[in-house]
């Protein structure tokens, strides 16, 4: 018998202007915790892949999340790991049950940490022995947005890119996680052959954080889908919206590692024109809550951006931290949009496997 758990955190991405470059994981975490046990096998038999997959019932979406381990996107990104792998299907008597206290479609990178989740959970099962930067190249195959994947598999505050593939590397062209899904989606081979991820495709610094920032999300109760918000921005931009956000960049990178950490140099910093702007018609209010509430107003407020695709909003602050959450919320009561909020510290380990 074998038993681990992994833990992967959330993410925000595109701080401020760094719209698909930076990323910063978050101290809320999804959780696995798998048991293999052949003599479990009974209770495996229903699943066409060996496991049975189960939730907490304080799990997100825990009531509607597919338990099939060939619908499921964890457990159907460990398939497809393990297939690249010449493994088609999990050990007999695979149990994993699993806690996701991570909001769903709120721009904090429950994908993301899904998909992490499940490369760990197939590199884990099938004893294959990745280093963290390998099992980022299968990420990477599935979700091709670096910012929140890296921020989630490496943890802290990131910066990251993907290189260009030639195509050579690339011998076919479907995306790999259409390899493991059921029929037609996947095709009549459905996982039989699917392609190995080139190496070392994503690239990322991890910067410093001065650890005195808290980041404080304030989540709206609605689902924002990352293809619905990615659909209102423009196919070109202009050269002086670009300089803007470049600029900016330039200098956020090293004002969140200064200490006495400065509002008057955070704040503008964290401004963007290039995806923000484009969002406003998909959140109520976002207009106002991103230009109103600034450190004059609320001290100890450092800055404030949109949390990846939306809806959630993320402030950075040193002090102060229910007031800031508060108005807020207030603000976006008047648009008729309930919210939670949490406080939380960046997760600078990244994800974990821990043996039990």
């Amino acid at each position: 018998m074998r038993s681990f758990k992994i833990t992967v955190p959330a993410s925000s991405a595109n701080i401020g202007p760094g719209y698909d470059v930076l990323g910063i994981g978050l101290s809320l975490f999804l959780e696995l915790e798998v048991t293999i046990d052949s003599k479990l096998a009974h209770e495996t038999n229903d699943d066409p892949n060996n496991c049975k997959l189960s939730y907490t019932t304080e799990s997100e979406g825990y009531d509607s999340v597919p338990l099939r381990s060939d619908a499921n996107l964890i457990t159907r990104t460990a398939l497809y790991v393990l297939r690249c792998n010449n493994i088609r299907s999990f050990p007999s008597g695979t149990k994993v049950r699993v806690h996701n206290p991570i909001p769903l479609g709120r721009g904090l990178g429950s994908s993301g940490a899904a998909v992490v989740a499940g490369v760990m959970l197939g590199c884990e099962v099938g004893k294959l022995g990745y280093s963290k930067q390998r099992m980022l190249d299968y990420c990477l195959m599935i979700e091709r947005h670096p910012d929140n994947i890296t921020a989630a598999m490496m943890g802290g505050f990131c910066g990251s890119f993907l290189r260009d593939l030639t195509p050579q590397e690339v011998e076919r062209r479907e995306i790999p996680l259409s390899e493991v899904l059921p029929e037609p989606s996947g095709g009549e081979d459905t996982g039989l052959v699917p392609p190995l991820p080139p190496t070392d495709i994503g690239r990322h610094v991890k910067y410093q954080w001065n650890p005195k920032i808290k980041c404080i999300a304030i989540i709206p109760q609605f689902e924002l889908s990352t293809a619905d918000s990615r659909g209102v921005l423009p196919k070109a931009y202009t050269t002086p919206d670009v300089v803007f956000n470049l600029q900016r960049l330039a200098v956020l990178t090293t004002a969140l590692t200064m200490d006495p950490p400065n509002a008057d140099l955070i704040y503008p910093a964290m401004q963007d024109r290039v995806h923000q702007p484009y969002r406003k018609t998909l959140i109520p209010g976002l207009t106002e809550i991103l230009s109103s509430v600034t450190p004059s107003t609320y001290p100890g407020l450092l800055g404030i951006c949109l949390s990846g695709a939306g809806p959630t909003i993320l402030a950075v602050a040193t002090e102060n931290f229910e007031e800031i959450a508060q108005e807020i919320i207030n603000r976006f009561a008047k648009k008729n949009v309930q919210c939670s909020w949490k406080l939380l510290d960046p997760a600078y380990d990244g994800a974990s496997i821990e043996q039990l």
